[in-house]
């Protein structure tokens, strides 16, 4: 007679944070029509993006309305972003799961459960799409296409994708708990679309975190050095992704405004536009990784380090990291980027 099968792994502490992880997870599932929706439509009253995000409170828009319009294309903007990148974000995760096949099952759960809701949230993100297309004119375009975004992403390192995902999914903890949460004058629905999303994405953020270091151990320093290289490729990748769609929402908001602009007032709200896009708060997350002269980049790589961080224009980051990017995302990191409020730090 065959023996079942059993998770024959030795718990270790790893194990059980996979194992923390699911349970969290179980506990704060949600559904998108009867948990977030709710029947509702945008108030298109209120603004969507908030100031912290937009930057419009500083912007060179005088009228109130105007502001507001800005802010709901921006807002649109933000939720597709996430769409994108979750594109991707999904296909490694189903990559890495195979490393857990016959390993601990709490591992696999752990990712097959991350892959489901990274499902979730795309389709989440296109219902958003769908409502708020239906109330805005014509002619909002999408500058990147998610497939192909991700076919380009997954040529690189899994190394590199994954700092880049960990980081992307600690921002978005920040700028929840930083800018959406606390401002009241947000549309209602829009204001749960990302409270929902950060509930999941805080779990997200832990197991990417112990994926990567998972993954930094097994390469060689000549290979963690490669990688460094693929990442300055995907940040820069992402820029121009951003440099790209702000642009396109300029120009959306040019031919939807009933009045003309100036060329002068175009440039100039491109100019704040790409600001807020490439933001200090996403390219904070990353210049650890960049700096030249910290453990993770070798000599070689100094120069392109140097030259990413000077086109990000970033500034150091509280959040450090070690040799081969061994996070110490502990719970009080975590706190800080609103990760534990969600459940628990696993």
């Amino acid at each position: 007679m065959n023996a079942v099968a059993i998770d024959t792994a030795v718990a270790t502490p790893e194990a059980s944070r996979y194992a923390k992880i699911v349970e969290v997870s179980k506990r704060i599932r949600w559904d998108i029509e009867r948990d977030v929706i709710r029947g509702r439509h945008f108030n298109f009253d209120n603004k969507f993006l908030p100031d912290g995000l937009s930057r419009l409170d500083r912007s060179s828009l005088a009228d109130a309305g105007e502001r507001r319009l800005m802010s709901q294309i921006q807002g649109r903007t933000y939720a597709n972003i996430f769409g994108l990148v979750e594109r991707f974000i999904n296909a490694k995760v189903l990559e890495l799961s195979e490393d857990h096949w016959f390993g601990a099952q709490s591992a696999l759960g752990a990712l097959v459960r991350f892959s489901d809701e990274e499902l979730k949230h795309q389709v989440l993100f296109r219902r958003i799409e769908a409502l708020i297309r239906a109330a805005m004119p014509a002619g909002y375009r999408h500058a990147a296409d998610p497939n192909a975004v991700a076919h380009a992403v997954l040529g690189k390192s899994t190394w590199a994708v994954l700092a880049l995902t960990c980081h992307i999914e600690l921002f978005t903890q920040a700028h929840y708990r930083e800018s959406i949460e606390p401002d009241d004058s947000l549309s209602e629905l829009y204001k749960d679309v990302f409270l929902f999303h950060w509930r999941e994405e805080s779990q997200h953020a832990i197991l990417d975190e112990m994926e990567w270091r998972r993954i930094d151990a097994l390469l060689s320093p000549a290979e963690c050095d490669a990688a460094v290289g693929d990442l300055i490729a995907l940040v820069g990748a992402v820029d121009g992704i951003l440099q790209a769609q702000a642009q396109a929402d300029v120009q959306y908001f040019r031919e939807i405004l009933p009045r003309a602009l100036t060329a002068a007032e175009q440039d100039i709200l491109e100019s704040e536009t790409l600001s807020a896009y490439g933001s200090r708060k996403f390219r904070n997350r990353l210049v650890p990784v960049l700096r030249p002269g910290g453990r993770l980049v070798a000599p070689p790589q100094e120069p392109a380090a140097a030259a990413a961080t000077a086109r990000l224009r970033a500034q150091a980051s509280p959040l450090r990291v070690t040799r081969g990017a061994r996070l110490r995302l502990s719970c009080a990191q975590g706190n800080r980027a609103g990760v534990a409020r969600s459940g628990e730090c696993a």
